[in-house]
């Protein structure tokens, strides 16, 4: 404690210099507007600067997960390469048209799972070509879909949603579902209004089901971890997540190349019944 008087004692002038120094710097920043606004501009770009660099620690701590998840994504891009290798007819047909689906990347900035209707914010809007009902994916599987959109951002309803149903079925049978959450876990959806005829086995995987232009048949999903009969006569199905909803960095998002003829077509179909 004796030290600590001492060093006061030793540099009070220095001490008194400061203060005073800082006193006059507060008065003349609010008194003077340019000053003002030179005082928050500089602020505003160190904060910045501050939330990129605590951005790009994050993201360096990450990169084995990441990368596992590259891994992993390349393994079962070379099965589904093979699988196609296997039932290929070695012939050129010119006349293959364009993929029916294509996909672009974006970067999860925000993620809510903890509410009954969560959101994820990404960093790609209309300028990228981001529309409302594009599916967003990732490495692993379904992630939700884009329900608004600004200039250079979009938010993504996600699968955590009570809002949210998703046509999904059962990869090995084709019996489909609507799937929704009940708001207890975030890593754990439900498939309802599976037939009871349906049969079905703990680990058994689900997938989209492909009645609609979001997303395309066979995105992974989860697998099943329980399973119980309804009062209406039909299973509702506890699916495991592949993906860690409370982990999301990377997505892809997915834009249907025919989407609005398929609509059109479909809502003539309609209006002619």
């Amino acid at each position: 404690m004796q030290q600590i008087l001492f060093f006061f004692v030793r540099n009070k002038n220095f001490l008194l210099f400061s203060v005073l120094f800082f006193i006059a710097i507060s008065f003349t920043i609010q008194s003077n507007s340019y000053h003002a606004s030179s005082f928050v501009h500089s602020a505003n770009f160190l904060s910045g600067g501050m939330y990129s660099a605590r951005s790009s620690i994050t993201d360096y701590f990450g990169l084995a997960t990441e990368n596992e998840k590259l891994i992993n994504e390349n393994a079962f891009l070379r099965s589904q390469i093979t699988q196609l290798q296997d039932v290929a007819v070695f012939s050129v047909d010119t006349t293959i048209t364009k993929a029916p689906f294509f996909f672009k990347t974006a970067k999860v900035i925000n993620n809510n799972y903890s509410l009954s209707k969560n959101n994820i914010t990404i960093n790609k809007g209309l300028k990228d070509s981001v529309a409302i009902d594009q599916g967003v994916i990732s490495s692993l599987g379904l992630i939700g879909i884009v329900n608004n959109t600004s200039n250079s951002f979009a938010s993504v309803q996600s699968i955590l949603n009570t809002n949210s149903e998703i046509n999904a079925k059962l990869e090995k049978t084709n019996h489909f579902g609507t799937l929704g959450w009940d708001t207890k876990n975030p890593n754990v959806v439900q498939l309802k209004q599976i037939p009871r005829l349906a049969p079905l086995a703990m680990g058994d995987t689900i997938v989209t089901g492909g009645k609609s232009t979001i997303f395309p048949e066979g995105i992974r999903i989860g697998t099943i971890i329980n399973f119980k009969l309804t009062q209406d006569d039909s299973y509702i199905v506890d699916v495991q997540l592949f993906n860690d909803m409370t982990n999301l960095k990377q997505v892809y998002l997915i834009s249907p190349v025919k989407a609005q003829e398929i609509l059109q077509l479909e809502a003539a179909t309609e209006n002619a019944e």
